[in-house]
């Protein structure tokens, strides 16, 4: 079981459907405002179960006091696996365009970049079970929810899934500022790709470098040596998106 807390990841869950929700607290003092009156219609059509509690006892519920006065009790986040997020993309008559984060730890990085992904239609993602956050309460918060509606599947062995996917046809392009990079706008980016992210600080390890089919860098004129990697991989999602004719084609 899992708390979600905050409005929107509550009621994306809640929309998504995808957990078993079981219990839903909401501050006595709350105001029911159009968010909340949602969740609420949510959690009657659904026989959710709605407690009216201290903001106290919310704290001590989720941990701490950024939860605006409602939380969720829920089942564990639903995993996804390879097969079905490559399934999800030849349901939609399109080439897979996959998301790869090599082990990411800032869940406020992890949920930046997951709601991007959800932003541009991203089939699926692709993250490291071990030494690397998952799809905590956190990251749906940060996500705004956006996790809900994503097939993310949780890896124990990244370098082997992307052989797996170059297997299928996916192309992997590593987001890297190094010499060996090729600048963004000099490569194609057509057909079926996983847009390989680091974490933060180290970026690709060597392994998962080396694994890539190529490494691509951003264009940057400013003084600073690169740019995070929720920005970074946010901002090669759209370059690729719009390599695709935003949703066109």
């Amino acid at each position: 079981m899992e708390i979600l807390y905050g409005r929107n990841p509550i009621l994306e869950s809640l929309r998504a459907g995808r957990r078993t929700p079981r219990r839903l607290f909401l501050a006595r003092d709350s105001r029911e405002g159009t968010g909340v009156l949602e969740i609420l219609r949510h959690a009657q059509s659904s026989d959710l179960k709605v407690e009216r509690v201290s903001r106290q006892d919310l704290n001590q519920l989720v941990g701490h006091r950024h939860h605006q006065a409602i939380a969720l009790e829920t089942g564990d986040y639903p995993y996804s696996q390879l097969d079905t997020i490559l399934a999800s993309a030849g349901s939609h008559g399109e080439p897979p365009l996959l998301l790869i984060l090599d082990l990411l730890q800032d869940p406020q990085n992890v949920g930046a970049l997951l709601r991007t992904a959800e932003a541009v239609g991203v089939h699926g993602v692709f993250l490291q079970k071990r030494r690397a956050v998952g799809v905590t309460p956190a990251v749906v918060s940060s996500s705004s929810g956006a996790t809900e509606h994503l097939l993310i599947a949780q890896e124990t062995n990244l370098h082997r899934t992307m052989r797996e996917l170059q297997e299928s046809g996916v192309w992997l392009y590593g987001l890297d500022a190094g010499p060996d990079a090729t600048p963004f706008h000099l490569v194609e980016l057509v057909g079926a790709i996983g847009l390989v992210v680091g974490s933060e600080g180290r970026g690709l390890r060597r392994l998962v470098r080396e694994t890539c089919d190529a490494l691509i860098s951003l264009p940057m004129r400013g003084r600073v040596e690169s740019l995070n990697a929720a920005t970074a991989g946010s901002v090669g999602l759209y370059a690729i998106w719009e390599r695709r004719g935003f949703g066109t084609g």
